[in-house]
């Protein structure tokens, strides 16, 4: 596959249409060669397979992080005319709306630096973490209905959060199209448990610092509320939990029967089921994609209110003194209608981000008033042992329908690494490099070696050489809880 690529540029790289019989349009990768010769051979496949997507629009495309995923990439991104194409759970992923949230404190590490461990062990013991844990609320089924169409404003009404917050997460916490009665009643039970959790896997609540060193645009990070050398930061990144997982499995296994038997739709991976946007079976799923979507809003905004009270009982300061301001909350596994320009003119589309990240530049709606001046932030996460990256949206991310990186990547699987690295090994060694780390499993704590990530600062390098976002601050860590 390699040598039928067709080297756009240095960060980009074409699969034409000829490759493969059924591509409606090219596939596009955007990556140096050194990480497009570390991306498994899946990720050339999927990615030509999802351009054979009904109503697909431009290009299929991959960011620098990529690698293979359940039918798209991690780092796919699929723009689909709505009113002729299809919407696919394959391209939004099963944990929908696992995201990043990242919170700016008025604190620098001196002044917590003797408390790491006080504060990382309370908030580890708060708010839950590992496979099928339950959440800070327990909410009867009516309840969660409620939480799911308010997402985070739910949250905020409830007392968990300021109406500031709101202004500060993307689409201001809340998908107004979601519906509840699009959600079976076993999402529903696996879901109203685990309201303010966590998670497994990659899913993290890290203490991070910011360095003067590490600050590349200090008027950009000034207007992100980074002010201070050696500010403390906090970085939230989960999503959608058992709720979104629930709704992904079963409109997958509906989608599989209705592609071809009532659709007479064939693709040549199962994996991409997919329905007419425009269908009942397309809609009922938006409909319930959405509602995960706002769970996963809702979920993040209770676990900053637990972090916010935790920092508060231990370091005896109130709200002013500590700041904890929200700077912006991103999601990368969703498909939102957004209008974009294709070949000059506006088109409504049907935006498949998984594993990528929204990325508006300065002057579009949607980006809050207070950073018009320097665009959306767009939050990396890194691997816990190497840190993680404040971006802002760049100009050349109109070719992407605003899409960019999302984290640093995998380039070794989760049973591969276990069979490498030691959970307690690795805790101790992030112990000695001034990072101290909880988890509830010593064995998911392997699969999260730093080794098991791309580069992370190559990642980034690679995402501003594209067009695609620019580099801000880069966050260290220094505590974290891991699932």
């Amino acid at each position: 596959m390699l040598h039928q690529l067709k080297k756009i540029s240095d960060y980009l790289f074409e699969i034409p249409k000829s490759y493969k019989p059924g591509m409606r349009v090219p596939a596009r990768i955007y990556a140096g060669e050194d990480l497009m010769d570390g991306m498994d051979s899946a990720v050339f496949e999927q990615l030509s397979n999802v351009a054979m997507l009904p109503g697909i629009v431009k290009y299929a495309l991959c960011m620098p992080d990529g690698h293979s995923g359940y039918g798209f990439p991690i780092g796919g991104v699929a723009a689909i005319d709505p009113e002729t194409g299809v919407i696919s759970p394959g391209g939004i992923g099963f944990d929908i709306n696992c995201g990043v949230r990242l919170i700016a404190t008025n604190l620098v590490f001196d002044e917590i630096k003797n408390n790491v461990k006080r504060l990382v062990d309370t908030m580890f013991t708060r708010i839950n973490s590992g496979v099928g844990k339950g959440g800070i609320l327990s909410l009867t089924s009516p309840a969660l209905d409620d939480a799911v169409i308010g997402g985070a404003e739910w949250a905020v009404e409830k007392g968990y959060g300021t109406a500031r917050d709101l202004e500060y997460i993307e689409e201001k916490g809340r998908m107004k199209d979601a519906d509840p009665s699009a959600v079976s009643p076993r999402a529903k039970e696996r879901g109203r448990g685990q309201a303010g959790s966590l998670g497994s896997g990659n899913h993290y609540l890290e203490i991070q610092v910011v360095r003067k060193e590490n600050i590349f645009d200090p008027a950009a990070a000034e207007k992100f509320g980074i002010f201070r050398d050696g500010q403390v930061m906090i970085m939230i990144h989960t999503g959608s939990r058992g709720y979104g997982h629930e709704i992904a499995s079963e409109y997958l296994r509906r989608f599989v029967t209705a592609m071809q038997g009532r659709y007479h739709i064939n693709l040549p991976d199962r994996e991409l089921a997919c329905a007419p946007f425009n269908s009942k079976d397309g809609q009922d799923y938006f409909k319930a994609m959405n509602c995960a979507i706002n769970f996963a809003f809702m979920n993040r905004q209770l676990i900053m209110h637990a972090a916010r009270e935790v920092f508060s009982d231990i370091l005896k300061k109130s709200p002013d003194e500590l700041g904890m301001n929200l700077v912006y909350d991103v999601c990368h596994n969703t498909a939102k209608i957004e209008t974009h320009q294709i070949d000059g003119k506006k088109m409504k589309l049907l935006v498949h981000r998984k594993g990528a990240t929204r990325s508006f530049t300065a002057e579009m709606k949607g980006v809050p008033e207070a950073y018009r001046e320097v665009g959306q932030p767009v939050l990396i996460g890194g691997s816990m042992e190497t840190g993680s990256y404040l971006m802002a949206a760049a100009e050349g991310s109109s070719k992407t329908f605003y899409s960019t990186v999302h984290g640093s990547g995998r380039v070794m699987s989760r049973s591969q690494a276990k069979k490498i690295f030691r959970g307690i090994e690795l805790q101790k060694k992030m112990m000695g490099k001034g990072i101290y780390v909880q988890t509830s499993s010593m064995s998911g704590l392997a699969e999260e070696s730093g080794a098991a990530y791309k580069n992370v600062d190559r990642v980034v390098q690679c995402s501003e050489a594209a067009g695609l976002s620019r580099p801000i601050a880069k966050l260290i860590p220094i505590g974290n809880i891991k699932g």
